[in-house]
């Protein structure tokens, strides 16, 4: 069937999204498969693959795979012109199985999904100030991964450097281990030697610590304006700093609104409990799942409150009485972290206006 061919007045839409290309299936009302056609993820192609999911009818909504990835431009797109945007997850492996594996298949699952309103979501808005302090923490966040990497590597050469330049370098803090062996200076036409290529090897390595370093301290000097720009409540909260505010700030995402209670940002956080009942079995798990920077974030809250605030030391002391375990109550604690910071992200806009 092609478009314009039916009197269908609502349908729905799916896109599988891939990185050079975007295949969209369109549905009616009961799920009958109207058509579906490949199109390039570019711009002109989404306009394209638009236009030809409009020419069947009215579009109701669009379930999209992947909108924070391949799919963000097309997602934009649809959301400029007013069309109703869902996030839809992978089909499970037991449909798979079923039914195969393929684009126009992926694609026609996509659409069902969002026809039915199961296992989807509203997407990520990426055109704030939200995605662009996530584009920096992107690069600072790798520049801190490969800084941690160059420092193990420097003290893994130090343990098979020649006596005396071992002797000379072990004990040293890390401060000062990078700076005495980006002062190293080597013989470059004796590199052949063990003893002098170790001296390159750890000047080059302390070198490009120094760099890293100074790409970190850049980029927080443009991080600290930005994310107190955004929410100056929540970098003000107790425990909370630029790092752990600007992850949960992009955790919650510019359209926070989509987060619908504090519940359901515990669980996007990985901490809201799982009931793991049986029988006479009454019991909640550790939730696994969620975004595990976020997690990261709300832990790093937790140490801080329960070295510094008294309240919280209260309720350690309180809790450990009862018998619970330092985990159990450090995992209640990010339950009750999650709730407070949460109520702070999603009035501070009110707020702020008042």
């Amino acid at each position: 069937m092609t478009p314009h061919d039916t009197a269908i007045t609502d349908v729905a839409g799916g896109v599988d999204t891939h990185q050079d290309t975007h295949t969209a299936a369109v549905i009616d009302m009961v799920g009958r498969v109207l058509g579906s056609e490949q199109f390039p993820a570019t711009a002109a192609g989404y306009r394209a693959l638009l236009s030809w999911m409009q020419g069947f009818g009215h579009l109701v909504r669009v379930g999209v795979e992947g909108t924070g990835v391949y799919g963000a431009g097309l997602a934009r797109l649809l959301r400029k012109r007013n069309i109703c945007v869902v996030e839809v997850d992978r089909p499970d492996r037991k449909a798979r199985r079923f039914h195969g594996k393929s684009d126009p298949i992926d694609a026609i699952a996509a659409a069902k999904t969002a026809l039915a309103g199961q296992r989807t979501g509203t997407p990520k808005q990426r055109d704030g100030r939200i995605e662009a302090l996530r584009n920096l923490r992107v690069a600072r966040r790798s520049a801190i991964d490969q800084r941690a990497d160059v420092q193990r590597q420097i003290k893994a050469l130090l343990v098979t450097a020649p006596e005396d330049l071992r002797e000379r370098l072990r004990g040293l803090p890390a401060t000062k281990l990078i700076a005495a062996c980006a002062g190293l200076c080597p013989d470059p036409h004796a590199a052949a030697a063990p003893a002098t290529a170790a001296q390159i090897a750890l000047r080059s390595l302390a070198r490009r610590h120094q760099q890293l370093s100074a790409e970190i301290a850049d980029l927080d000097e443009l991080l600290q304006p930005l994310v107190a720009a955004i929410n100056p409540r929540l970098v003000a909260a107790h425990g909370v700093g630029t790092d752990v505010a600007g992850q949960l700030l992009v955790t919650a995402g510019e359209n926070h609104d989509r987060l619908r209670s504090e519940a359901a940002f515990a669980m996007l956080c990985g901490a809201a409990p799982i009931p793991a009942s049986s029988g006479k079995t009454t019991r909640h798990r550790l939730n696994r799942g969620g975004d595990r920077q976020a997690n990261a974030a709300l832990y790093r809250v937790v140490l801080c409150r329960l070295r510094w605030d008294p309240r919280t030391r209260a309720y350690m002391e309180r809790r450990t009485k009862q018998g619970l375990s330092k985990k159990e109550i450090i995992r209640c604690l990010k339950r009750y972290v999650a709730r407070e910071l949460y109520r702070i992200i999603t009035t501070s806009d009110h707020e702020l206006a008042a």
